[in-house]
Parts: C-alpha cells; sequence; structure tokens
C-alpha cells in the first residue's frame, strides 16, 4: 500500500512538472535522440570538458586571487623572494602556488585547460571545415564557434597577464605596442587600457573583471546556443549504407550516448588532471614580479597566440610619415593582418556557398579528398599559421639549432608566401591522386598479392572486389561544382552513373 501511495506521488509530481514545463513531451523527443558513431565527433565534447574544467577550477582560483596591482613586501613560503616588492596579485598567486591545498594543481589545471580547451576548438573548428559541415543550414552555428574561438583567444591572453609576473608583463607590453601603432587614436587606446602610462595600475582589475565575468559568460551562452542548434539541426554524418540527408544512423542519446559522455567526461578530466600534476607549466615564481625596465629572456605567448607574435617578429622594421603622423607599419600591419587570417575563417562558408552556387541543405559529411580545393585552402592556412607561429620563436630556433637569427627571420619571410602555395598545390593534387586511387579500387577491386596464371601463358595480379558496404562509402558523393574545377578529369573520375535525385536536389553519385 505504501509503494502504490509513493509511486502515485511520484506521478502526481511528474504531471505537475509535464503540465507546466512540457517534461514528458520533451523527454520523449529528444532522449531518444541518435548520435552518429565517429570517433571525430569526440572533438567537440573534448572541447565542451575542458570549458567546464576551466570553470571549476577558475571558480576555485577566484576565492584566493587578489586582482589588485597595489605594492606589497612579500613574506611566504618561497624563501628566494622574502622580502621582494611585488604586486598582491602576484603574491596571491605565490600563495596560490605555495600555501594553498591543492593551489599549485589547481593553478596548473586551470593553465592546461585552457590550453587544450583552444587546440581542440580549432581542430574541432578543422574538423568542420574539411567535411564540410558548415554548410547550409549550419551557417549560423559555424559563427557561433568561430566567435567561441577568438574570444577563447583574448581569454586566455587575459588569463595569463593576471599572475603580474615578468613573462605576463612582456605579453602586455606586446599588446601595448600593438595599441599604440594605431594611427590617431593609438595613444588614446593605450591610455584607456592601461588607465594611464603603460603598465599603469588598472590593468590587472580590468582584466579580471572580463576574465571571470564578462567572457566567461557571453562564452557560455555561446555554448549554449550552439548546442541548441546541434540539437535542433539533426546531426550531420559520413555517407555510408543507409544514410541519406534525411535519417541519422547512430545511438540514442539516452542511455546509450549519455553513459559514453559521462564516461568521456571524467577521462578527459582525469587526463587533464594527470597532465596537471605532472608536467609543471607558467612558473612564475622563476619569472619574479613584473619591472618595466625588465624583459624575460626567450619570453613565448602561448602557443595559440605564438602566430600573431611571429607576424611582428617578421615583419621588417618599416617606418612612413604621413601628415605629420609616423607610421609604424612593422607593427600596424601585423595587427590588421592577424583578426584578418581569423575572419577568414569566419566567412568562408559563405564564400563557398556563394562562389559554388550551392544553397541546398546538407547533412552528409564530405570526405576531404572529395572537395580538393577547399581541402587545399584549409591545408595552406595550417601551414601558414604554423610558420608564423615558428617565426613567433625565432630567437628559440635561433639559439637551439645554432643558426643565425636572421637567417631564421628571413627563412619565415619567404617561407609565408612560398609555402601556403606550395601546401595548396601539393594538397590538391594529392586528393586528386586519392580520388583516382577510389576509382582503381571500385572499377578492379584490391590487390590480393596474389598470382595467376591464364590459359595462354599470361600471369595477371589477382584482385578481390570491394564489398558492397564498401563500395558504397567509395561512391556515395555528389559532383558538384568545385571553387577551381576540382575533380581529376571527369570523364575517367566518375565512379558510377549520375543520376537526378528527387527533390530537385541536383546531380548525384549512386
Amino acid at each position: 500500500m505504501t509503494t502504490t501511495q509513493e509511486a502515485s506521488k511520484g506521478e502526481r509530481v511528474a504531471d505537475w512538472l509535464d503540465g507546466r514545463l512540457g517534461i514528458h513531451t520533451l523527454g520523449r523527443k529528444y532522449l531518444r535522440k541518435v548520435f552518429p558513431d565517429h570517433w571525430s565527433f569526440l572533438l567537440g565534447e573534448i572541447c565542451l570538458y575542458s570549458f567546464v574544467v576551466l570553470i571549476l577550477t577558475g571558480v576555485y582560483l577566484t576565492l584566493f586571487f587578489h586582482p589588485s596591482m597595489n605594492e606589497v613586501t612579500y613574506h611566504g613560503s618561497y624563501v628566494p623572494l622574502n622580502g621582494v616588492r611585488m604586486s598582491e596579485a602576484y603574491a596571491s598567486t605565490l600563495d596560490i602556488s605555495f600555501d594553498v591545498r591543492g593551489g599549485l594543481l589547481i593553478r596548473q589545471l586551470h593553465h592546461w585547460a585552457a590550453l587544450i580547451f583552444v587546440a581542440a576548438m580549432l581542430t574541432h573548428m578543422m574538423r568542420h571545415f574539411f567535411t564540410g559541415s558548415f554548410r547550409k543550414p549550419r551557417e549560423l552555428n559555424w559563427l557561433f564557434g568561430w566567435t567561441l574561438l577568438f574570444l577563447g583567444l583574448f581569454e586566455g591572453l587575459m588569463g595569463y597577464s593576471l599572475p603580474d609576473d615578468l613573462l605576463s608583463g612582456t605579453g602586455l607590453r606586446f599588446v601595448n605596442g600593438a595599441l599604440l601603432s594605431v594611427p590617431i587614436v593609438g595613444t588614446y587606446l593605450s591610455m584607456f587600457l592601461f588607465g594611464g602610462e603603460f603598465p599603469g595600475h588598472d590593468i590587472v582589475p580590468r582584466f579580471y573583471s572580463l576574465h571571470v565575468l564578462l567572457i566567461p559568460g557571453v562564452m557560455a551562452a555561446l555554448v549554449v546556443l550552439h548546442l541548441l542548434l546541434v540539437v535542433h539541426h539533426k546531426h550531420t554524418q559520413f555517407a555510408g549504407p543507409g544514410r541519406t540527408e534525411r535519417n541519422v544512423v547512430g545511438t540514442p542519446f539516452m542511455p546509450v550516448y549519455l553513459a559514453k559522455a559521462g564516461g568521456f567526461f571524467f577521462l578527459v578530466f582525469g587526463a587533464l588532471t594527470l597532465v596537471a600534476g605532472v608536467a609543471a607549466i607558467n612558473p612564475v615564481w622563476v619569472y619574479g614580479p613584473f619591472r618595466p625596465d625588465q624583459v624575460s629572456t626567450g619570453a613565448q605567448p602561448d602557443w595559440y597566440l605564438g602566430f600573431a607574435e611571429g607576424l611582428v617578429r617578421v615583419m621588417p622594421g618599416w617606418e612612413i610619415t604621413l601628415w605629420g603622423h609616423t607610421l609604424v607599419l612593422g607593427v600596424l600591419i601585423p595587427v590588421v593582418v592577424f583578426p584578418l587570417l581569423l575572419v577568414f575563417i569566419g566567412v568562408y562558408p559563405f564564400l563557398e556557398s556563394r562562389l559554388t552556387g550551392d544553397k541546398r541543405e546538407h547533412h552528409l559529411l564530405d570526405r576531404p579528398r572529395n572537395r580538393p580545393t577547399r581541402t587545399a585552402i584549409g591545408a595552406a592556412w595550417i601551414s601558414l599559421y604554423l610558420i608564423l607561429l615558428a617565426g613567433g620563436g625565432n630567437d628559440i630556433v635561433a639559439t637551439r639549432l645554432h643558426l643565425s637569427i636572421n637567417t631564421v627571420t628571413w627563412t619565415v619571410r619567404v617561407a609565408v608566401f612560398v609555402l601556403p602555395a606550395v601546401v595548396f598545390v601539393a594538397t590538391r593534387r594529392i586528393c586528386l591522386g586519392l580520388q583516382l586511387r577510389d576509382r582503381e579500387l571500385v572499377l578492379h577491386g584490391r590487390e590480393t598479392g596474389l598470382i595467376k596464371r591464364l590459359p595462354h601463358g599470361e600471369y595477371v595480379e589477382v584482385h578481390q572486389p570491394l564489398d558492397p558496404a564498401r563500395r558504397h562509402t567509395l561512391t556515395a558523393h555528389e559532383r558538384p561544382g568545385e571553387l577551381m574545377g576540382g575533380e581529376a578529369d571527369p570523364d575517367r573520375v566518375s565512379l558510377d552513373r549520375r543520376r537526378k535525385t528527387p527533390s530537385g536536389q541536383g546531380p548525384r553519385s549512386s
């Protein structure tokens, strides 16, 4: 009798909630939502879980960090700095590292999670780029993801600037120089940001407010919108047997995917904690407190902003004078190019749609080899990013390889223009070659290594035909217009007969 009463109470509570929130209807619709099974989809989950770790560790650190540039004399556990004048921000960072229980682990976990978060976002976006999942109707979601990446770069810059150590101060000096290079208003921008002459007394409190309140709030809202659009638009999937533009093949959210996602979250959390526990990062006590008259030896920003410093380091120190104003082109041009490199990623879906005339909805992903021009553009962008990253550490490269820094700098300057072009051409040719290889596999099957003698004396290699599932995967892709006429000789590479699809979707391979 008691069990029946408890059950009826639970039912009444469920009915009450469903009548006001529609929980039953929403649950029936979304708890059985299907998620495709493919390893590349885990990249987005790494982004999400790293962001959760950042929030959790960031909340812990705010309990002990003092965002103030007021000078104090340090008397703490780190003996080499006892009696040294420093800001409260730097002193509290030392206290977190040496006196707060678990403080150093949380600090390092927070920093490693930030690095992995940005790396996962960039890799996640490249996966979407190369497979074409940014196409209609997901352009807006692509912009949400791009905005998260853009905000993540500056959130990281503000985060490692807060301790007010000598390394972060050197980075802020770089920011100040970039602002001062802006014509006419550069001085005003610098004075506004730093609250006076560099370094001022307001930069740490201002960055702290942006770092822990404004930017995380905007990013959290974008994450929610991003996930809502993922739920609204059905998941993309790679072509395969039974997979069409109108269905999704995979596992349901409840209970299969939820169990996998929960396990993967703890795996990511554990891996980040393990790295934070064994690999030291940002040892601020080694650098010492920031002083405007000093610069850290071998100062390098975190990897995701290294390409911005590379732009400045490889740019010649050009200056011109116009109407009584001196333009420092050696800094101004990199300041302009830096956002353009990122903006290109954000607007690419709209450029491709306009140039190819493709306005249809797409839910099946491309194999990168079947879009040679897009794949070549992405590879060229990555090569440019990597060569600028190397340029940002030209002094380290020169000392470690025992080379002249001028040699390294000029090599990077030439490579900035030459390497992306070479990578573009090479990648496109490789994609076309892989298309030809797929054609041979479909037409003749897989080589077995067995030699057979025919009755008339000829020796031939025995080929094993592909199974229907593999043959379908190799042939189930569209043949639209490419940005540069993208397939290798359509008369020879055509993997199957083209037919007209229903609903006016245009020609497809089947």
